[in-house]
């Protein structure tokens, strides 16, 4: 049984478990009109929106609201094929801030690392120098 926290009962995306991702994803789901954005992006892109279409043109197709060649089904097809590139876009942008985040984050620990190995280096020089005084003296 997984437990689940309320933000991913809110949102249809759930909480990530990096920190970095984690910290992105409450800014982002601070703006309403990304929340919406996400939302319709997140419904969009399922299968439940395929079938939804596939009834919604049978439909229209099959009760004949209006005749071949279909300019007012074409139309709002059109239109709403403009509005989801415009949504794909936007999903697009935020993969983008997630890998930007993820990104810095793995740069912060690299210089964190790297302050540390230089830490280690300059030990291991002081016991190796240490190491020759002592090799001096009792020769």
């Amino acid at each position: 049984m997984t437990v689940t926290n309320e933000a991913e009962t809110q949102h249809r995306h759930p909480m990530p478990n990096h920190p970095a991702l984690r910290k992105a994803h409450d800014a982002r789901h601070e703006s309403m009109q990304l929340r919406v954005a996400d939302a319709i992006t997140s419904f969009a892109g399922s299968m439940k929106f395929v079938y939804i279409h596939i009834v919604w043109f049978s439909v229209w197709i099959g009760l004949r609201v209006e005749k071949y060649p279909f300019g007012l089904l074409t139309m709002i097809v059109s239109l709403e094929a403009i509005f989801l590139s415009t949504f794909v876009m936007i999903s697009q942008n935020r993969a983008d801030e997630k890998r930007q985040a993820l990104a810095d984050a793995e740069w912060d620990i690299v210089q964190v690392e790297e302050k540390q190995n230089e830490e280690l280096l300059n030990i291991s020089k002081q016991i190796l120098e240490l190491t020759r005084q002592v090799h001096a003296k009792t020769r």
